[in-house]
C-alpha cells in the first residue's frame, strides 16, 4: 500500500429519505450523495457539506452541536440517534438517514417534536403543584443531596424524541405519553415540593396510554442519547400505580 493510498479519505455514500409535505408535487424518495470523509466528521458536518455543495434545499435541524438541544434526532441506519454525536467513522461507508417516525414531518429530516412534547407536557401537567401560594421572600427547605441528585438525573432529558421514535407502543397508540412523559412524571413524583398524591398521578398515567401501555421492549432506553434509566423509572411508576 502506497502512502497516497493510505492517506486517501474514505468515500461516503449518504442516502437520505427526502419529502416536503408542504409541496403538493413532492413524493417521498431516496436521494444519494457522495462526500469524502474527514477526520472527526459527524453526521451534522456531513449534512452541512451536502447542503453547501449539492442540495441547498435539504432540511434538517440543529442548534447546539453538542448533544444538548436534541434538535438533530433522526433515524441513522434505522436507529434513532443524534446527528451531532454520531461519528461517520463508526459507521459503514454507506449510510441511510430518515426522519424520526411518530412526529409531524416538516421536510426531509426535520420533524416537529415541539408540538408533540408540548401536548404531552400539558396533558401530564409537568410542573410543580403546590397547594399554597409561593412566598418569594421565604427560602425553600433544603433538599437532601442524594434526592436532589436523583431528580437531576431525570432532568437531563433533552426531549430529542429518540425514545418515542423507538417505542412500539407509540406507533400503535397515538395518545401514548412515551418514556419521555413517564420520565417527567417520575421526576415530579420524587420532588418533595410537588404535593400531588399517588391518586393524582394515577389519574394522569394509570391507563394504557400511560404506564400500563408500555410493553417493556426496552427500545427507549437502548437509544436514549443521555443514557437515562427509563425502564427503571417506568417500573417504579408502575409499582406506585398498582398500589394507588
Amino acid at each position: 500500500m502506497t502512502d497516497e493510498t493510505r492517506s486517501k479519505p474514505r468515500r461516503l455514500t449518504i442516502n437520505i429519505l427526502r419529502h416536503n409535505p408542504s409541496d403538493p408535487g413532492s413524493e417521498p424518495h431516496m436521494a444519494s450523495y457522495q462526500i469524502d470523509e474527514t477526520p472527526g466528521m459527524t453526521l451534522y458536518i456531513a449534512l452541512n457539506r451536502i447542503r453547501d455543495e449539492f442540495e441547498p434545499s435539504l432540511q434538517y435541524d440543529f442548534v447546539c452541536r453538542a448533544g444538548i438541544c436534541g434538535s438533530c434526532g433522526m433515524l441513522i441506519n434505522g436507529r434513532p440517534n443524534l446527528a451531532c454525536r454520531t461519528l461517520t467513522e463508526k459507521l459503514d461507508a454507506e449510510i441511510t438517514l430518515a426522519p424520526l417516525p411518530v412526529f409531524k414531518l416538516i421536510g426531509d429530516l426535520s420533524v416537529d417534536t415541539g408540538e408533540w412534547m408540548r401536548a404531552m407536557s400539558e396533558r401530564l401537567e409537568t410542573w410543580v403543584h403546590q397547594n399554597e401560594a409561593v412566598n418569594p421572600d421565604r427560602l425553600e427547605e433544603p433538599m437532601d443531596p442524594d434526592l436532589a441528585e436523583e431528580i437531576y438525573e431525570l432532568d437531563r432529558c433533552i426531549e430529542c424524541g429518540c425514545c418515542v421514535a423507538a417505542c412500539g407502543t407509540a406507533r400503535m397508540r397515538e395518545k401514548f405519553v412515551g418514556a419521555v412523559g413517564l420520565n417527567k412524571l417520575a421526576r415530579f413524583r420524587l420532588d418533595p415540593r410537588d404535593q400531588r398524591t399517588d391518586e393524582d398521578f394515577y389519574e394522569l398515567i394509570g391507563d394504557d396510554d400511560g404506564v400500563f401501555g408500555c410493553m417493556s421492549l426496552l427500545g427507549c432506553q437502548d437509544v436514549c442519547p443521555k443514557d437515562l434509566p427509563l425502564q427503571t423509572q417506568i417500573a417504579f411508576l408502575r409499582r406506585k400505580m398498582v398500589k394507588a
